[in-house]
């Protein structure tokens, strides 16, 4: 598993959730030490040098565990998106076949069904990451891990698969315009009907950029990475009580 800077420090309960999830639905997962930041934001930043680095030092990294492991979860949209492009950064055959590994936590999930849960009766809106549907072309997965989640309802309101303004460090450099398109996104969901519970995205930047925008409109809309309501319907169920 890919444990990422921003993700590791902020969100490790998604990562917590993710290892969970994995595991109820068949799957072993391995710790790899030695990993770094993906290298998205400095790449983001025009700062190649930096980010070829940080991708050789994951690549030699994963490369132990290569041998052992299918795959590589990420369950961030941005780093799954940068470390799909190894190859294409360092143009090297080893950058390649790490990248040809990568897959998004949901992609993982959603090739084993997933394995249904306890009821969560909540309204949900989904809210597709840029990373996740325009650069990595993942689509259904997430869905297909909300469906697997009886008695939640989920909606997909018409501005859902439109940036929320995070977009790696434009929030920073642009903050403006950054807010504007936040505002569209924000003003959406609270115009919803049924007012959703939560909103479930699968990137950190989305997250916090939509859960700061929810916040400061005063509006009581939770955020919430889909994996994490996966991992509580299973919970519910008693998945996780060791016989």
């Amino acid at each position: 598993m890919f444990l990422g800077c921003v993700m590791d420090t902020l969100f490790a309960h998604v990562h917590d959730a993710t290892r969970r999830t994995l595991t109820a639905n068949g799957y072993d997962v391995i710790e790899v030490r030695g990993q770094a930041c993906c290298g998205a934001l400095h790449e983001h930043a025009g700062d190649r040098d930096s980010a070829e680095a940080l991708a050789r030092r994951n690549v030699h990294a994963f490369a132990a565990a290569a041998e052992r492991a299918d795959f590589i979860v990420v369950n961030s949209a941005g780093c799954g998106a940068m470390l799909k492009d190894y190859g294409h950064l360092l143009g090297e055959e080893r950058a390649r076949a790490f990248a040809a590994k990568v897959r998004d936590v949901s992609e993982l999930l959603a090739e084993r069904g997933p394995r249904p849960g306890g009821a969560l009766p909540l309204d949900v809106a989904y809210d597709a990451p840029c990373h996740l549907q325009h650069a990595q072309r993942v689509h259904a997965a997430p869905l297909a891990v909300l469906s697997a989640i009886p008695e939640l309802r989920v909606t997909l309101l018409p501005g859902h698969d439109k940036c929320c303004g995070s977009a790696g460090i434009y929030s920073m450099l642009h903050s403006a315009m950054s807010r504007a398109v936040l505002d569209l996104k924000v003003a959406e969901l609270g115009a919803a009907v049924p007012r959703p519970a939560l909103v479930a995205t699968g990137n950190p930047g989305c997250l916090m950029q939509i859960g700061a925008g929810l916040r400061a409109a005063g509006l009581p809309i939770g955020v919430a990475h889909p994996v994490e309501l996966l991992d509580r319907s299973y919970r519910d169920a008693g998945l996780y009580i060791s016989s």
